[in-house]
């Protein structure tokens, strides 16, 4: 007879005991699957959420005689029609190794004119992208503006006094002002946004940009790979992380993993302790029969390797059906977390592998110390228990 023959046959005598074996490791297994599953996909609904929320990389023409500020970029102080971004400048971020983790490019070209004797910063963008860049914002009237028309920030609103729908001379031209955007504590109070198009006609910038704000998906790519990537296609720009907000995103992401690590480990440790626990008391209980095989001829290793089959064969089951019920308790979870769960929860044939593989270490583990025990049994101390 075979060494897992016998081990078969004594996890089938022994059918409570490998039942509680099983359970033990099926919990331990379902709980590190479940905490991980819950924690990438919390991870990445996270970083999806911050990375939309607003730009968090900033490009803008090599200078450094500029002294207004607009989202990290000095913008004022000198002629910025001699901004030496364009509207190619987009097709060529498009064209980066990483493009996918590209969500939102949104151009600006800023302009200082003067309304009613004071100087104000008149900017161009493309509004459907300035509006998903800026979730944030909320508008007054009109969201969409169209040709002639412009929105306005709350400082504009409060020192020139103008209202929705009044009109707006700007550098010789009349527009409507379609839209007001209320207070968001940031240099957007102060502004004029025009369409892009029709700003760069207006202050004869054909195709000229100041600066472009980019909002990348950082979560699989490290935000200085795109940093990078970008600044080799625009030699001539300056390309920056916004530091502030990829130090938030890393700081949360940080969080969530160290708290799913700590509770896996404890998990993991109170497993062992179950199986050390099943497998001890069970050398206990077959003293006797340890005794008889080593009477027969059996050697220490051959007793070792039989209660390590019985622990594989118990550790392989657990793994499978650990795995399974981690992600069955997952797909429970995610939803009631409310995350931004794009790609869903699925079967991934290699985090099954490492389930069963952490099942069959921790099995095996935890019988190293009990099967020490068994192969150093005196015999004649064993034959006493008969």
């Amino acid at each position: 007879m075979k060494l897992y023959n016998i081990a078969l046959h004594s996890l089938s005598r022994r059918k409570s005991k490998t039942i509680f074996l099983i359970i033990g490791l099926v919990l331990a297994v379902s709980s590190v699957v479940t905490l991980i599953t819950v924690s990438e996909n919390v991870n990445k609904s996270v970083a999806l959420d911050l990375d939309e929320y607003g730009a968090n990389i900033v490009i803008s023409p090599k200078s450094d005689e500029l002294v207004i500020n607009y989202g990290g970029l000095n913008v004022g102080g000198v002629n910025l029609s001699n901004a030496q971004l364009n509207n190619e400048d987009i097709n060529s971020i498009k064209k980066i190794k990483n493009k996918d983790n590209i969500s939102i490019i949104a151009p600006k070209l800023l302009n200082i004119t003067s309304v009613e004797n004071k100087k104000v910063i008149v900017t161009g963008i493309s509004i459907t992208d300035e509006l998903r860049l800026k979730k944030w914002w909320k508008i007054i009237g009109k969201r969409e503006i169209q040709e002639n028309e412009v929105l306005i920030g709350s400082k504009i609103k409060q020192k020139l006094n103008f209202g929705l729908n009044n009109n707006i001379m700007l550098n010789g031209s009349r527009f409507k002002i379609a839209g007001i955007i209320e207070e968001t504590g940031s240099q957007d109070d102060a502004m004029i946004f025009m369409n892009l198009g029709e700003a760069q006609e207006l202050f004869k910038q054909k195709s000229k940009l100041s600066l472009i704000e980019v909002a990348a998906l950082c979560y699989d790519c490290p935000i200085e790979e795109i940093v990078s990537q970008t600044s080799n296609q625009l030699p001539k720009a300056e390309v920056t992380a916004v530091r502030q907000t990829i130090e938030s995103k890393m700081s949360t992401i940080q969080r969530f993993e160290q708290f799913s690590f700590g509770l896996s480990i404890v998990i993991l440790i109170i497993s062992m302790l179950i199986v050390f626990t099943n497998v001890n008391a069970s050398v206990n209980e077959r003293t006797a029969e340890i005794g008889v095989i080593k009477a027969v001829g059996f050697t220490g290793i051959n007793i070792a390797t039989i209660f390590f089959y019985e622990v594989l064969i118990g550790s392989l089951i657990a793994g499978i059906f650990g795995y399974a019920i981690g992600i069955y308790v997952s797909k429970l979870i995610v939803p009631l977390l409310g995350t931004t769960n794009q790609g869903g929860i699925s079967f991934n044939f290699y985090t099954l592998l490492a389930a069963t593989a952490l099942s069959i270490v921790v099995g095996l583990l935890s019988s190293i110390y009990p099967v020490f025990r068994a192969n150093n049994l005196d015999p004649t101390v064993a034959f006493r228990s008969l």
